[in-house]
């Protein structure tokens, strides 16, 4: 499945942006699907991921209450609405899809990645 980041930029602290990441290839329904992000000189984290379903959803306690991981199987799209920004949200945004639920929690169990989408938050 081929996986392509849109919807970054640079947002006053404060600020939202809402993330889009559409797919192509294989039966997107059939996959789970993720946000990681990675800031300068840090790992890859996990940001958020929802279930193949749209059922299931779990965000990283850093965002909770922040941001909502979402999708539209009709779009074969996943968002990622993102709001009160902090500068320490700063990274770039990456998606991913995995078959398994638990493979999309870790970015060593991911089985598709898509190119990262800048995200900045000034002060």
């Amino acid at each position: 499945v081929q996986l392509q980041a849109s919807g970054g930029g640079l947002v006053q602290a404060g600020g939202s942006l809402r993330l889009s990441c559409a797919a192509s290839g294989r039966t997107f329904s059939a996959y789970n699907m993720a946000w990681f992000r990675q800031a300068p000189g840090k790992e890859r984290e996990f940001v958020a991921a929802i279930s193949w379903s749209g059922g299931r959803a779990d965000h990283a306690d850093s965002v909770k209450g922040r941001f909502t991981i979402s999708r539209d199987n009709a779009k074969n799209t996943v968002y990622l609405q993102m709001n009160s920004l902090k500068p320490e949200d700063t990274a770039v945004y990456y998606c991913a899809a995995d078959k398994s639920y638990s493979g999309a929690l870790r970015r060593e169990g991911i089985d598709y990645w898509g190119k990262g989408t800048q995200v900045t938050v000034s002060s």
